[in-house]
Order: structure tokens, then C-alpha cells, then sequence
């Protein structure tokens, strides 16, 4: 299978979203995700977003940020009919490649504890489980 992994375009939100739906990753299409939100999100210099594809369809997504000294891996999505071939090893290392091209080295990411596929993928790529962590967060309105 010939699989591309590229940076996410604004033109690709349909079948971004159709994925995210496939996949079965919730979203907020009136919020943080919708397509002008998205659109913002691309334009930050701290925004490494990609795409997974093969043969014109896509199949996986990740958004990663960062803040200048850690990375912070997001959206981590998989077709279900691609998943256990690589394709979420391949996007996480991709992100991890252009985060230490910018001397970035600390990678993180945040998985609800019901997300056991998402654990298990990390787990499996060698992030470190912190118990101790307290999350925290504060929201102008459900959407964000």
C-alpha cells in the first residue's frame, strides 16, 4: 500500500471531518472544528497538521502544536479499515521529525482514559503513562 503523509490543507476540512466521523473522534463542528477554526489553526506557525492517504482517499489525521519547547500531539485519527498497518506509528514519528527539526525534543499528548486503541498506540510508541497528572482547563463555551 502506498501511503503519503502531507501537511492538512484547508481544501482537505470535508474529508478531514468525514474521517474524524469514520474513525469515530468526536469534534465540534461549531467550534474549535469548523472549518474557518481550522483554517485559523493551519495559518499558526505552531500548527504541524498532516494527512495520511492512499490513492486519493484519506485515512489517517494527526494536529500537533507546539509552544517553543514541548509538542503536543492532538487528533490522532485512523480509518478503521486501515488501522494496525502503521499508519498512526507514521504520522506520530513524522509530527516528532519536524518537532526536533525546530529543536523541540518533549512530545506529549492527552488521551481521554476511555480511548483505549489511543492508549495502547502510545504506550506502544514508547510516551511515558503519567498518573499524576492533574488536567485541567477553563472554556469560553462548549464549542471550543
Amino acid at each position: 500500500m502506498d501511503i503519503t503523509i502531507r501537511e492538512l490543507r484547508l481544501a482537505d476540512y470535508n474529508a478531514l471531518i468525514t474521517l474524524w466521523e469514520e474513525a469515530g473522534l468526536p469534534y465540534k463542528p461549531e467550534g474549535r472544528d469548523s472549518r474557518d477554526e481550522i483554517g485559523r489553526q493551519i495559518r499558526q506557525p505552531t500548527s504541524i497538521y498532516l494527512v495520511a492517504e492512499t490513492d486519493g482517499a484519506f485515512i489517517g489525521s494527526l494536529l500537533c502544536t507546539h509552544d517553543g519547547r514541548k509538542g503536543w500531539i492532538n487528533r490522532l485519527a485512523v480509518a478503521p479499515a486501515y488501522r494496525r498497518h502503521g499508519i498512526a506509528r507514521r504520522l506520530v514519528e513524522e509530527a516528532e521529525k519536524r518537532l526536533s527539526a525546530l529543536g523541540i525534543e518533549i512530545y506529549a499528548c492527552l488521551v481521554e482514559d476511555w480511548n483505549a486503541a489511543s492508549l495502547e498506540v502510545f504506550k506502544r510508541l514508547g510516551y511515558q503513562r503519567h498518573s499524576d497528572i492533574i488536567y485541567f482547563s477553563k472554556r469560553k463555551n462548549s464549542d471550543v
